[in-house]
């Protein structure tokens, strides 16, 4: 697309000619929404730019396609917010010539963009999935669009892939989409109007940051001060961001169990620190037992709700228990397991190779295995355990490995387990007794 004008030059009598539009209707729009934004001579006339002609018939082509002019307002304030030109994102262009690369989900649902738009992403179609996003924002709220599209569309593609019916790189995909989406969306939003200041950050080893991106844009919108730390923040680095910050609050977002796990080693910190801690993520909703392990304030299970548990928290500063310990037994296994887990992990996948189980998924289970088995020990409750193994279990029904693979992999755990840990061992493997493989 050439580059257009937006030198001022034409005035309204060649602007009504080439729009076709009334003097009445583009002052209302002027006036009301600030689209176009003429210039004026110095005696007060209209000038405007090719840019200007353009972004007129931009909107009488979305009225066109059924929208009204305060919705074609929005739809092109939104994708300006996200970081793009309207006329660039969706060019006027000649029917005849050029049709339209893909229909207006004109008058949508949230369920219907959210298909539409989980179809985009799985065709790798970036254009038309942000221009569905565009369309979401000037029917809906932000915090609909993260929640109810966004959101929920990531975890339908989270979803396929367990079921085998998408990829990594669809799901990765989707991700990168949202984030920068996220990343627009909380530097446009407006500067601070409290005095209180939150610190929000991915417990060390978790790398799933869309959701602490959500927290923080929500947050913003409601006045608050907010720092975003990212993924994979380290524990003994938060000393100083707190200190710099003058923070009242911390939060730490975990999705998975041994990333979880690490928020216990936080919110011990925190309480070194005299410093209020709140953590939430998608694993204490599938392990709701897990949020009584760590002594801190749990946002709840849903992402909309936590904005206000964090405002009440602000408010009241209610307390906490902190008088939640790990039994020693578990403790000495931790520490056992921990140091002989290189060695655990070496000897199972020699077995996997021997045997003939080297299905990519079941190296995949090997990996997280060992790392929550490690955690649910520095926890102390292997229970936590069960979500891991149905998980396990139904990723590789769905990829049609064996469940009889799964069975000998635990067998030959808990004689690795017997061969390196000896009595330390003795959790893991009442553990494994207690799993059912069928």
């Amino acid at each position: 697309m050439a580059e257009i004008s937006i030198i001022p030059t034409y005035n309204l009598k060649v602007v009504l000619k080439e729009t076709g539009i009334k003097a009445d209707t583009l002052r209302a729009w002027e006036r009301r929404y600030g689209l176009p934004h003429p210039d004026r001579t110095d005696g007060g006339h209209r000038l405007y730019s090719q840019y200007d002609i353009k972004t007129i018939r931009w909107l009488q082509a979305r009225i066109d396609e059924g929208l009204r002019i305060n919705r074609a307002v929005k739809l092109w304030r939104g994708i300006e917010e996200s970081g793009r030109d309207p006329l660039l994102e969706m060019p006027l262009v000649d029917a005849v010539r050029e049709p339209q690369p893909f229909p207006a989900v004109l008058g949508a649902s949230i369920v219907d963009l959210r298909n539409h738009w989980v179809e985009a992403c799985m065709d790798f179609n970036e254009r038309q999935a942000e221009y569905i996003l565009a369309q979401a924002f000037a029917s809906y709220s932000v915090e609909v669009v993260c929640l109810d599209i966004m959101g929920a569309g990531i975890s339908e593609i989270g979803k396929r892939w367990y079921q085998g019916k998408s990829t990594v790189q669809q799901e990765h995909f989707a991700s990168s989409l949202i984030v920068r989406r996220l990343n627009t969306l909380i530097s446009a939003a407006p500067a601070p109007t409290r005095s209180e200041c939150v610190l929000v950050a991915c417990p060390p080893q978790e790398d799933h940051i869309i959701s602490p991106l959500m927290v923080t844009l929500f947050l913003r919108r409601r006045g608050l001060n907010v720092i975003y730390l990212g993924a994979n923040v380290p524990i003994e680095r938060l000393d100083n961001a707190i200190e710099s910050s003058e923070s009242d609050l911390v939060i730490m977002i975990a999705q998975q169990l041994f990333t979880a796990a690490n928020l216990l080693e936080a919110a011990r910190f925190m309480e070194e620190k005299n410093m209020a801690f709140g953590f939430g993520g998608l694993v204490f909703t599938l392990l709701p037992e897990l949020k009584q392990k760590i002594p801190g304030h749990y946002l709840g299970d849903k992402l909309d709700s936590a904005v206000s548990v964090i405002e009440d928290i602000l408010l009241r500063h209610p307390s906490i228990d902190s008088s939640i310990s790990v039994p020693d037994k578990y403790l000495k296994s931790w520490k056992k397991f921990t140091d002989q887990q290189p060695q655990i992990e070496a000897h199972l996948r020699g077995v996997i190779q021997r045997n003939g189980m080297h299905e990519s998924h079941l190296e995949i289970a090997n990996e997280y295995l060992g790392l929550d088995i490690s955690a649910a020990l520095s926890l102390g409750d292997m229970g936590l355990l069960s979500e891991e193994i149905n998980w396990v279990k139904f990723l590789l029904k769905n990829y049609a490995v064996p469940v009889e693979r799964l069975h000998e992999y635990l067998a030959h755990f808990g004689k690795a387990i017997e061969l390196y840990m000896e009595d330390d061992g003795k959790p893991i493997l009442e553990w494994l007794d207690s799993v059912e493989v069928s």
